[in-house]
């Protein structure tokens, strides 16, 4: 197939079909399929819907619960402890940020641990979240493991994204920062596996401990921290407050969403969400963060730069473009949508149009590259 463009409607929609098939309520369907499509928008397909067959697949082999009983426990002033019942992470999150801003309301700041949850898309989405209602917010999670400890030449810490916000002011974009703990999200190399495309050098090791441009290899061996020690320290820390801090799986213990489909993740978020007036008016701190701003965009640039931008900037742009000229989707990627959607006997010619495939091969071979 070759890539195409489709709305951020029609993507939506053919998400939350999908998603409803594992017996999910249609609400929360259509949560996990907004959040997909954002990934999307913002140019971070490693996090879109390319990833619908797998999880589908987690949730019928019963990894992952399609409708969990979420636990919200205050255990301190200003403390929560949510327990997701092995439910999707988006779900989970979700529900950690909309409780968290509760609780901060009333003390200033929360910080909520969360255990028996799963992966949960982009880290954006729950910056983004607090950003929007008027919060400052930190988000850590742990995951499975990609990357080695300095000194080591195996897997044992997780990609481990840190994301972080500061809400915006009167004239000012919010700050938004997400980075994986790794030179390129794990999740990049998998869509460059799915999509047949050689990696940069330098990104991964294989399986045998050598360099490699071969995004398979690469998938199936060691991604690398970047700044050496300063990123697998940050993934340690991750994995520390996330996972063992929280009392979820943590060195090591959290399985693959890949390649494991035999047991819940039993991953651990942890997630820290401050007023932006908490030591000033809220009027005064947009003033502030308009200052802030303006000084920014006004720093002498460097060579063949032609804009300082505020974190989170590029992918608000790429957002915008997307619902302006479509989200672009690889001929793969639309494969494997297409494949899950026959394999489940969900209607989708009305938004992917009629297809003629090999039907002797399935998503799992574009998606797991089987």
């Amino acid at each position: 197939m070759e890539e195409k463009r489709y709305s951020q409607e029609q993507l939506v929609e053919l998400a939350t079909r999908l998603m409803k098939t594992s017996g999910m309520k249609e609400e929360s369907a259509a949560t996990i399929a907004r959040d997909l499509v954002a990934a999307d928008m913002r140019g971070l397909y490693s996090h879109g819907v390319s990833r619908i067959p797998m999880y589908l697949k987690r949730i019928e082999c019963n990894c992952v619960k399609p409708n969990p009983d979420i636990k919200v426990e205050q255990i301190a002033p200003a403390v929560l402890r949510v327990n997701g019942d092995d439910g999707m992470g988006f779900l989970v999150a979700h529900k950690a940020v909309e409780e968290g801003i509760k609780l901060a309301e009333k003390t200033g700041i929360a910080m909520i641990g969360c255990t028996h949850s799963t992966h949960y898309g982009m880290a954006a989405l729950y910056v983004k979240q607090a950003v929007e209602a008027g919060y400052c917010c930190m988000v850590y999670t742990n995951s499975s493991p990609a990357l080695p400890v300095f000194g080591g030449r195996t897997t044992f810490l997780g990609a481990a994204p840190f994301a972080a916000g500061m809400a915006g002011g009167y004239e000012s974009p919010a700050y938004v920062l997400d980075m994986a703990m790794t030179k390129t999200a794990r999740g990049k190399i998998r869509v460059a596996m799915i999509n047949n495309e050689p990696i940069a050098e330098g990104l991964a090791l294989d399986s045998d401990g050598n360099p490699t441009t071969d995004a398979k290899k690469a998938f199936e061996g060691v991604c690398l921290p970047f700044g050496g020690p300063k990123g697998a320290g940050l993934a340690m820390l991750m994995d520390m407050l996330a996972g063992m801090y929280t009392g979820s799986n943590y060195a090591g213990d959290v399985s693959s969403l890949y390649y494991r489909f035999d047991e819940p993740q039993n991953l651990g978020h942890m997630i820290f969400i401050m007023k932006a007036d908490m030591f000033m008016s809220m009027d005064e701190y947009k003033k502030r963060m308009d200052v802030y701003y303006k000084r920014l965009k006004a720093l002498p640039k460097a060579a063949g730069v032609k804009e300082i931008l505020m974190p989170g900037e590029p992918e608000d742009r790429k957002t915008e473009a997307s619902k302006r000229d479509g989200i672009l989707l690889s001929g793969n990627i639309q494969e494997s949508l297409y494949l899950e959607c026959m394999k489940r006997n969900v209607a989708c010619e009305d938004i992917l149009g009629k297809v003629e495939l090999d039907q002797s091969h399935n998503a799992g071979d574009v998606v797991f590259g089987n």
